[in-house]
């Protein structure tokens, strides 16, 4: 019961990180793919009580079934994505089968058990081992399981672990099994199954995975907190996220100089800059065009992001080693968590963080962040964030820019067309009483950013950033502040035309 109830858990993780990944939407997913499985286990449970006699043949029976949906069900799941784009009800109904036959397992023991122990005993015995395992498999699933094996072999090993329970039943009860002919026979196809998936897994999956995408794949790694994959096209490289867009060496100097140098170009002072995020290196090799720039602290969340970005060729070229500098400083921490805890104050913060996607994403575009960010920042420090796009989801570059403008800052919108990621915007402030928006812009206007190595960026380009068509602002007054306790972000950034891109 530790062991099924350990795999149970395991699963039900299992597919909901499959489903958000493959599906998006992390809270929908996790709450269907739960939800579900939960029911499922319900339904189960109802049928167990028809069955009458060979509860142990039928008990092993359900831990085959277990083992072969469980091994299977990330590669059905990649495999069928490469050829429809309704593969979530292929996720659900996997779900929905491993739920049922998880619901068999706790009444089919505990009748099983019966004979052996009083009713108080066995019940308490059973639930308290399957709970046990619950939380084993909750802790293996986030600190082991998920990083070192990912959504690759994770699911082969949860159905060596049914098949497993199956094979002590049969080593040491073989004597008290009805078809015991049957189930070995089974049990052995069942071996051979796990250990060819355990084999096959990775090309079958990566050919699913590589219809999600237009260019070949050539790096790829599930983290704990992330699925990290570098793709090709001719002799530029992209980088996605969770399948998401970070970058492009075709144009993203597009993004990584306007995220930095208005910002940076608008101090008299720049000797302590932080940025949030940017585990990649590239807001940071900008940064490093600045001989008076003395410290450069990175809180970026994924240690395998920085550590990608600090080792690998393709990084190393892109970003010019930039994370190995004396001058920067790497912290893998939440960052928020690191804004809650720090006593530093910098003249520049840099928020290069994906986008609000989730709860926890939005949490760092909200309200109360931009408190702290003020609070953190010298009296004439600029705070800078990407801020999505304003043409596919106007409501949510509002948002940010009212945010902000409630935190304390004088805000200055800006915008830049990137071939690979379409109309992308950014939110520039400073503290209210250092100047006004008004005046900020025209700062921002003069500068000339001579002497800096760009690719990009001149006056001409900032004067043309700095400018919207009609229409881009007229939603203003009915946009809501981001809040910790009403993530409306989330909510616009969802409404958004992304379709359209």
């Amino acid at each position: 019961m530790f062991a099924t109830g350990c795999a149970a858990m395991v699963t039900e993780y299992t597919l909901a990180t499959l489903a958000s990944y493959l599906l998006g939407n992390t809270i929908l997913q996790w709450t269907v793919v739960i939800s579900l499985m939960m029911f499922s286990m319900g339904l189960g449970s109802r049928q167990s009580r028809r069955l009458e006699g060979f509860l142990l043949d039928r008990y092993v029976f359900a831990e085959f079934g277990l083992s072969f949906f469980c091994t299977f069900s990330a590669i059905f799941a990649f495999w069928i994505a490469a050829f429809t784009t309704h593969n979530g009800f292929v996720i659900y109904g996997i779900a929905c089968l491993i739920g049922f036959l998880t619901g068999l397992e706790i009444p089919l023991v505990t009748r099983i058990n019966e004979t052996y122990e009083p009713l108080r005993v066995n019940i308490s015995s059973v639930m308290e081992y399957d709970y046990y395992g619950s939380l084993a498999g909750g802790a293996l699933f986030a600190f082991v399981l998920l990083p070192f094996l990912g959504l690759t072999y994770t699911p082969i090993l949860l159905g060596g672990i049914n098949l497993l329970v199956a094979g002590l039943i049969l080593w040491k009860f073989s004597n008290k099994l009805n078809w015991a002919k049957i189930i070995k026979s089974t049990f052995l196809a069942l071996v051979i199954a796990v250990a060819l998936a355990a084999v096959f897994a990775k090309p079958i999956i990566l050919f699913g995975e590589q219809h999600k995408y237009k260019d070949k794949i050539i790096y790829e790694e599930q983290t704990r907190y992330q699925k990290i994959t570098i793709t090709q096209w001719k002799d530029d490289f992209w980088l996605f996220l969770n399948g998401s867009t970070q970058f492009s060496t075709y144009d993203e100097e597009r993004y990584h100089e306007p995220l930095v140098h208005p910002a940076v170009s608008l101090l008299k002072e720049r000797k302590d800059i932080l940025i949030l995020g940017g585990g990649d290196g590239l807001a940071v090799r900008e940064l490093l065009k600045y001989p008076d720039v003395e410290r450069i602290t990175v809180v970026d969340l994924d240690p395998a992001m920085t550590k990608l970005a600090q080792s690998h060729e393709i990084f190393l070229t892109v970003n010019e080693g930039s994370l190995n500098s004396d001058r920067v400083k790497v912290i893998n921490q939440d960052a928020y968590q690191f804004m809650q805890n720090s006593e530093s104050f910098y003249d520049a913060i840099i928020v290069d963080l994906p986008d609000p996607k989730s709860v926890s994403l939005s949490l760092l575009y909200s309200l109360g962040f931009y408190k702290m960010a003020n609070k953190h920042l010298k009296p004439f420090g600029v705070l800078v964030t990407q801020s999505t796009s304003p043409l596919y989801s106007r409501e949510a570059f509002l948002c940010i820019k009212k945010s902000m403008e409630a935190g304390g800052f004088s805000v200055v919108p800006y915008q830049n067309s990137i071939p690979t990621m379409g109309d992308w915007g950014w939110n520039l402030g400073v503290k209210k009483d250092a100047m006004s928006a008004e005046k900020l812009k025209e700062n921002m206007l003069k500068l000339e950013f001579s002497g800096l190595d760009t690719r990009f960026i001149n006056r001409d380009a900032m004067t043309a950033m700095a400018h919207f068509g009609k229409g881009i602002f007229e939603l203003s007054d009915e946009i809501e502040v981001n809040t910790q306790f009403n993530p409306v972000l989330l909510k616009y950034y969802r409404q958004g035309d992304w379709d359209v891109y």
